[in-house]
């Protein structure tokens, strides 16, 4: 498996796109109960192959990710040819940015000396997917990249 396996919930969600899979590798619904009872090793690994389709699909439109924790922001614009990374450092340890109030202080004071911003770009290595996936499993979330934009806008 190259992933991760997706959750109960998330195989749930894409219950009919499962079915529709388990067509193209010539199971029927009722294979795919005998599989499972008979079988569950074979279930899972029917399950973890899906996963991975999932996952490449998802990770081949990602094109923004953030990891925000109280005192750090990286966003990511994931380019086709490279990762643009925008770091921001709160330099005071009072301020949160994963609350309201600290977002908000941020967004007035992230031209002071209290934050530090950072850019850096980076070539992929020979697996896009499986670079965009690292970054998620370290804590990243896809986005649309309005806070990407936004800072890179107020840099420009």
């Amino acid at each position: 498996m190259k992933y991760t396996r997706l959750s109960k919930e998330q195989l749930e969600e894409l219950h009919q796109e499962f079915i529709n899979f388990l067509a193209t590798q010539s199971i029927t619904a009722d294979e795919w109960v005998t599989l499972k009872t008979e079988k569950p090793e074979v279930a899972e690994e029917e399950i973890d192959v899906f996963s991975d389709l999932v996952w490449e699909g998802v990770l081949s439109q990602t094109k923004y990710l953030e990891n925000i924790s109280p005192q750090h922001m990286y966003l990511f614009h994931l380019r086709e040819d490279e990762m643009k990374l925008i770091a921001v450092k709160i330099l005071n340890d009072a301020i949160d940015i994963t609350t309201k109030e600290g977002f908000a202080w941020l967004r007035e004071n992230y031209t002071t000396e209290e934050v530090e911003i950072l850019t850096a770009n980076k070539g992929y290595s020979n697996d896009r997917n499986a670079d965009k996936f690292a970054l998620i499993q370290q804590g990243s979330n896809i986005t649309k990249g309005q806070l990407y934009q936004w800072f890179e806008t107020m840099m420009a």
